[in-house]
């Protein structure tokens, strides 16, 4: 077995993953935002 050599590992897809997540999450806040405005534009 290969000894661990610390700052090696390949992080590619977890940075992907990452990038994806705060996208969707940065997205899903301005839908929630803009469906609250809505709701208190028309006193639902």
């Amino acid at each position: 077995m290969e000894d661990h050599v610390h700052g090696t590992m390949d992080t590619g897809a977890q940075e992907k993953t990452f990038e994806g997540f705060v996208k969707f999450s940065a997205r899903a806040v301005i839908a929630f935002l803009v469906i609250l405005a809505l709701l208190a534009i028309f006193n639902a």
